[in-house]
């Protein structure tokens, strides 16, 4: 039991074999070293032993909220989705917004974690402190938008705003290595396969019913002070500040043009560098100002919805009208993001903005991650050119093609679709295609090319979860200049500096709030507020530690099922064919041993795994069913 300020104390054991649910107090010590939403859900899934099969009825499947989730802490209302990842074998925690987090913690919640597989489809309803279990065998097979209107109407009681629905679409139902979860406000779990988790315990959906019961601080002065700080640096931030640029002003998708300026953006599943460095070298029709932030705004924007406390409003609702097979199209969806523009766009080989607009709203409603099935289709188109396919061929900027493949992969309707529904890693070794995949342990690259971002390359290599720019986030610093300007085309120092931005990132998504936060606060924003809120009296050192301890435990979790250094790598494209680009991008690549030494030893790991003394010197207890020795220390194997 804990008896610290921003907890309900409260979490929910949903046994889906059974049908049971039982609740469960929040452990003090765990609350206090692992915070809370990732960090608590990684422990959770830790305990519940490393050896689980991701889709048998072992794995956990955690949903989290931290100490600071629904609190009038800015950007605070994210959530965390928790568990073994189906995709790349690794513990993965994949967060998002809206007002789902806030809402569960209003309900009375900290965390509901399901384990088991129903025999029949169900959905779960949250209210007051309570979980019911309900049929949703009418549910599936429906698009997550049809699924949450049903559920709108069988709910008793209108809820209005205070009604929040996480749910999957046919992608998680027939177990897409890479299906997501979407709540209402179309804000995805996206990456890591959470939604295939979701699918193979017959989970449709989360539904969670309250009215706004913000958490008190406990301590009122403190709180007071680190918010008011907070805020301060949010409005004087050039990135955070609203309606200023920047992020308010167009969203994620203000680093498009940023990324093709700096030959950072990968295109044609990252052949190039740039739009523009495909056009000069094929002559082809293309240009990253048509999918840009820019010209969302200028043409297509139709809203910029928020998230629970929120002033920045990054979120930009588009809606298109187009052809597709000779037919009119209308969509309107949230949001026009960078990562899915990249993947679904220039990584595919066009600038169709409106086409991207429709494959955007085709993820959220087939329940796919927006990056994962980009990024597929381009290692397809490339498999395609190199006549590796016998399935079929997908090819270069085919939009009909790519929109109408988005709902093949997620109902597995052939054998092409069934194939890429498998995930980069399982494509490449059954058709030799390791040359064609941008994926670390399983899992691609977003939107930053780690030639030109060498941060965004060690990064994406030592990501616990596969590749992920959300893991470190270093173009903060080498485009942003967050905290401060660092050169991205430097590699000494990146190790370091990225293992830093990893321990502060594992904090915030273990309040849970948004990475967006560190564009303008600090460690000492964050320590006055979470003492505020909690009633502790940690410093910055203390808080990052407890950061440090969240990003080992993940890392000895995957030791554990055999992942080591040499998992910790990168395609070979950027390790071995420079940058054909102009200026001082020109025959960059990326020096990741170089890179990864200085990491391991900042971190104090031997080739990746964790040794023994550094468990102890974070307090990282071994639990039952960890596989582990009574002398402790990960039993690594030369396997993947």
């Amino acid at each position: 039991m804990t008896e610290l300020g921003g907890f309900q104390d409260r979490v929910a054991r949903i046994d889906l074999s059974e049908g049971d649910v039982a609740y469960e107090s929040i452990d003090d010590e765990d609350a206090k070293k692992y915070i809370g939403a990732r960090g608590l859900g990684v422990k959770y899934v830790f305990d519940q032993g490393p050896e689980v099969d991701p889709l048998g009825p072992d794995n956990l499947l955690a949903f989290m909220n931290g100490p600071l989730s629904g609190t009038q802490v800015t950007m605070s209302g994210r959530i965390a989705v928790c568990t073994k990842s189906p995709l790349t074998g690794t513990v993965t925690d994949s967060h998002h917004g809206g007002w789902s987090g806030a809402r569960l913690k209003w309900a009375g919640f900290d965390g509901l974690l399901f384990e088991g597989q129903a025999d029949d489809p169900v959905y779960a309803v949250v209210e007051d402190g309570e979980i019911e279990l309900r049929d949703a065998s009418h549910l599936w097979g429906n698009g997550v938008h049809e699924t949450r209107e049903t559920i709108e109407e069988e709910v008793e009681g209108s809820y209005g705003k205070n009604l929040s629905i996480m749910a999957i679409g046919p992608g998680g139902e027939n177990e897409v290595k890479y299906a997501c979860i979407i709540n209402e406000d179309d804000r995805a779990s996206g990456r890591g396969g959470t939604g295939c988790v979701m699918g193979s315990k017959n989970l449709k959906a989360v539904v969670v019913k309250s009215t706004t019961k913000m958490p008190q601080p406990a301590d009122p002065e403190t709180f007071r002070e680190g918010h008011q700080q907070a805020m301060q640096a949010i409005q004087e931030s050039d990135v955070t500040a609203p309606n200023e640029g920047g992020l308010s002003m167009y969203g994620t998708n203000v680093l498009m043009n940023i990324g093709e300026e700096m030959d950072g953006l990968p295109t044609k599943n990252g052949k190039y560098t740039s739009t523009e460095s495909m056009r000069e070298a094929e002559g082809v029709d293309i240009d990253a100002e048509r999918v840009s932030g820019e010209n969302v705004r200028e043409n297509i924007l139709v809203d910029e919805p928020t998230c629970h406390s929120c002033p920045v409003a990054c979120k930009k609702e588009v809606e298109v009208q187009t052809m597709h097979k000779g037919e009119e199209l209308n969509v309107r969806t949230e949001s026009y993001e960078y990562e899915s523009a990249y993947a679904l766009g220039p990584n595919s080989g066009h600038t169709d903005r409106d086409a991207v607009a429709v494959m955007i709203e085709r993820c959220n409603d087939m329940g796919v991650d927006t990056i994962e099935t980009g990024n597929m289709m381009a290692m397809a188109m490339e498999m395609s050119e190199e006549g590796k396919l016998e399935e079929g061929d997908l090819e270069w900027g085919d939009t009909e093609t790519m929109i109408d493949m988005i709902d093949r992969i997620a109902r597995r309707e052939d054998d092409l679709a069934d194939l890429l529904a498998e995930g980069p890693r399982r494509v490449a070794d059954r058709k030799e295609a390791h040359d064609n995949s941008l994926a670390v342990k399983g899992q691609t690259i977003a939107a930053y090319d780690p030639r030109c971002m060498k941060g965004m390359g060690i990064g994406y290599a030592t990501s616990n979860r596969g590749a992920c720019h959300l893991r470190a986030y270093t173009p903060a610093a080498e485009i942003l200049g967050v905290p401060e300007k660092v050169d991205p085309y430097e590699y000494e120092g990146k190790g370091e500096l990225t293992a830093q931005f990893q321990d502060l990132h594992a904090i915030s998504d273990s309040f849970d709030i948004c990475k967006f936060n560190a564009f303008a606060e600090g460690i000492e924003e964050y320590v006055t507020q979470y003492n505020g809120m909690t009633g502790r009296d940690v410093t910055e050192d203390e808080l990052l530690e407890a950061g440090e301890r969240v990003y080992t435990l993940e890392r000895y979790y995957n030791n554990l099922i055999g992942f080591d250094g040499s998992d910790d790598s990168l395609p070979e494209r950027f390790l071995e064919d420079g940058i054909r680009g102009q200026g001082a991008s020109d025959g960059e690549y990326c020096e990741l041993e170089e890179m990864k030494d200085e990491y391991y030893d900042y971190r104090g790991w031997v080739d990746g795994v964790v040794p023994d003394e550094k468990l102890d010197e974070l307090g990282i207890d071994v639990g039952p069913g960890t596989g582990v020795s009574s002398e402790g220390g990960a039993a690594v194997s030369s396997d993947d």
